[in-house]
């Protein structure tokens, strides 16, 4: 089955009958790193779907400045716009991380899309968990350090590379971290102490990860509030408390159990209903 065999999760969980009907319209391509997808203003006429290439929808201003508001990988598209009602966009479309994706005519997913069937559910939600990490992101980039976002911007870019070895510059991680010239030098200063610690090891272009348990702690919250709601279209979730932080997360157990050890599961939901709820109050909850 397609689906089962591109390498994207959200192309797996799609229906058999539509993957049939997508199987003669979907092509497989190499996206190089830095391969603009898609600028603002322009019409889209395909969307990606990720299987070993990443990502960055960025936000890029008048002078110049860029910051990362989205990054996608095997875990989901780029190009929603095509089904929110929109043929463009303001952000644009950057490969952060060479690799393989699936392209697909707009006209086939929106034809799909307008089905109102499970395409348009599954999607939606996707939608939902993808507007979550927006606002982490945004959260992350105003209130932590530069250290603990570049170890967020690592963790989010492992998950999504089958190897534990993205390639990517300086400049571009300066970039998708919101940072000008100079924030690029004090980023820079703190992969070179990542480095003296032992996580990782980077030359030019390459980043290996040597110890991902020490970089997941020196990261802030918000890589667990990201994984968490990444998985939203799945069925099954979980209220979970993480003690490192006192906040509440929402996602599948055994994920949850991965990415923050240091967790309890106190409830579980078994409907995308429950789970619009959960997510509303989560906050509420005694800590």
């Amino acid at each position: 089955m397609l689906g089962k065999t591109t390498g994207n999760r959200l192309l797996g969980a799609l229906p058999a009958d539509v993957l049939t009907r997508w199987a003669g319209a979907q092509t497989q391509v190499e996206l190089s790193l830095g391969q603009v997808l898609y600028e603002p203003g322009t019409e889209m006429s395909h969307v990606a779907f990720p299987s070993t290439a990443i990502v960055s929808v960025l936000y890029v201003m008048e002078d110049g400045a860029s910051a990362e508001i989205a990054v996608v990988g095997n875990d989901g598209l780029v190009g929603i716009a095509l089904f929110m009602g929109g043929q463009t966009t303001s952000s644009h479309a950057v490969v952060q991380s060479a690799g393989r994706a699936f392209r697909l005519p707009a006209a086939d997913l929106t034809e799909e899309f307008s089905r109102n069937g499970s395409v348009q559910h599954l999607l939606l939600r996707y939608t939902q968990a993808l507007i979550t990490k927006m606002a982490q992101t945004a959260v992350c980039n105003r209130h932590h350090s530069v250290r603990q976002r570049l170890c967020r911007w690592l963790l989010l870019s492992l998950d999504r590379l089958p190897g534990p070895e993205p390639r990517m510059t300086q400049e571009l991680i300066g970039n998708m971290l919101g940072m000008r010239r100079s924030g690029v030098t004090a980023q820079a200063a703190q992969a070179a102490r990542l480095q003296d610690q032992g996580v990782i090891r980077y030359t030019w272009g390459r980043i290996i990860m040597l110890d991902r348990p020490m970089l997941e702690s020196l990261c802030c919250e918000c890589y667990a509030v990201v994984i968490a709601s990444r998985c939203t279209w799945k069925p099954t979730i979980a209220i979970s408390l993480c003690h490192a932080c006192g906040l509440y997360l929402l996602g599948p157990p055994t994920l949850l159990g991965i990415a923050m050890p240091g967790t309890n599961v106190v409830g579980t939901a078994g409907s995308m209903g429950s789970f619009a709820l959960l997510g509303f109050f989560s906050s509420l909850l005694p800590r």
